[in-house]
């Protein structure tokens, strides 16, 4: 069983819900009746609640990329971050690698240098994971970093070294605990769940006391309890009050701030945010046997069609036990890096875009650029059907040389071009619009010209 699968029944609960971020204090009984109509003020002034999203959430949206790391115990195994469930590994046997876990100096360093250069904005790294390791120092448990093998509190050297890059922090957090002996039996015996929530809580409160302004809690999956269970308004009250600016997920089974798709892209409707995260290879954490690795350009095709809708994307490394990161993910993210600095404007800050259609392109947008992203070359010319808007200029935008267009009711063509690709590994063309880029292909479908039966 994946992660996803534990969370697939949450999804849609989660999507539906309507429980508040915060606590607010009980609103005065309306009127059973009112003649008075809402002004157009009042319905587009947002709630004092979504203005306050709105200024926390303001970086993150201009951001569109960030980093996830998955490290623990499991990484000295190679198989994957749920090897101890998978392979029904006991506690007994599973516990004694907390000794042997000892990295090498400052790994984050690494990771993080490796976030900037490919133009990831923010991390996202596992505090704690299913299995109950800490990389923090606790007053709850023996079983963290600093007590352990490492000797040492790995999240400040994260913290530490995220910073340095200029990158914003955030923590990934399991509400699930395969270690601690009250994970499971909470569902069923009350006092274990006390006594469970309150060591939950207390991790949650050192993370967020302990290491200066944090931009993200990532919460992981909530099995085996419920939003009430977890008492998990009163948990959000608690990270508010200790983080006024931090923006939170929605997976200890409340809204939250963002939803959080895993390994899709699957945009969110009526504008909520939306972060796609996803694995380099297929597994989270290092699996030595895994070398399905996407490629430089499938990793940039999604992350364009994460910015196209709105999103942001999450992308994974898993490093091995000493905290260096794979040979093939270095490659991959290095491309990746060298393509968002010719081409970053059309991804960071970007607005969400309605053209969609091509057979070798995907789109972009901000204001009134059209950002074509061409991963196919088709070599010549490259063409779009159906743009509702006048093209007033075009250009490549890395190196910036001037494409000449012609366009009529049914297509924009833009001619002239190499034969052969002249970016790597996709081209982005820079096309100014004179209004929002609009397309509309069922207006081609439907009005362009048919031809006589007698050809």
């Amino acid at each position: 069983m994946t992660r996803r699968d534990l969370l697939l029944g949450a999804a849609s609960a989660t999507a539906l819900s309507t429980i508040p971020l915060r606590a607010s204090p009980a609103a005065p009984r309306e009127p059973a009746f009112s003649s008075a109509e809402p002004s157009a003020a009042q319905l587009n002034t947002p709630s004092a609640e979504e203005a306050d999203r709105i200024r926390r959430m303001k970086w993150w949206h201009e951001a569109r990329f960030g980093m996830f790391i998955h490290w623990g115990l499991y990484s000295l195994l190679a198989r994957h971050e749920w090897v101890m469930e998978n392979e029904g590994i006991p506690v007994s046997e599973y516990e004694p690698l907390a000794k042997q876990f000892k990295p090498k100096p400052y790994p984050a360093r690494e990771w993080a240098k490796i976030a900037r250069e490919t133009g990831m904005r923010y991390m996202v790294m596992t505090t704690k994971h299913h299995e109950g390791f800490c990389h923090f120092d606790t007053k709850t448990t023996n079983y963290c970093s600093p007590k352990q093998g490492p000797g040492r509190d790995l999240v400040r050297e994260y913290v530490e070294a995220a910073r340095e890059q200029g990158m914003r922090v955030g923590f990934y957090y399991s509400l699930m605990d395969w270690h601690h002996p009250d994970g499971a039996r909470c569902e069923t015996d009350p006092e274990a769940r006390k006594r469970f929530v309150e060591y939950i809580h207390t991790h949650i409160r050192e993370l967020l006391s302990n290491y200066g302004k944090i931009d993200v809690l990532w919460y992981d999956v909530s099995w085996p309890l419920d939003a009430a269970g977890w008492e998990s308004e009163r948990m959000n009250k608690m990270v508010f009050e200790l983080q006024p600016d931090i923006i939170v997920n929605n997976r200890n089974k409340l809204p939250g701030d963002f939803s959080t798709p895993e390994q899709q892209i699957t945009a969110e409707k009526e504008g909520r945010a939306w972060e796609s995260c996803m694995t380099l290879n297929d597994s989270w954490g290092y699996q030595r046997a895994d070398d399905d690795w996407k490629s430089p350009r499938r990793v940039i095709q999604n992350l364009i069609a994460c910015a196209r809708d709105g999103g942001n994307y999450l992308l994974n490394i898993g490093p091995r036990g000493d905290g260096s990161v794979p040979e093939d993910s270095v490659r991959v993210l290095a491309e990746v890096g060298q393509w968002l600095r010719r081409n970053g404007e059309s991804i960071y800050n970007s607005d969400r875009c309605q053209p969609r259609r091509s057979n070798y392109a995907s789109f972009t947008r901000k204001g009134n650029s059209l950002y074509m992203h061409v991963h196919f070359w088709p070599g010549d010319d490259v063409v779009i059907a159906g743009l509702k808007n006048q093209v007033k200029s075009a250009r490549f935008l890395a190196g910036g040389e001037k494409i000449s267009f012609q366009q009529d009711r049914f297509r924009a063509r833009f001619t002239g071009l190499p034969v052969q690709a002249p970016d790597h590994p996709v081209t982005t063309l820079a096309i100014e619009c004179d209004g929002e880029p609009e397309q509309d292909n069922i207006f081609v479908r439907k009005e362009k010209p048919r031809a006589s039966v007698s050809v």
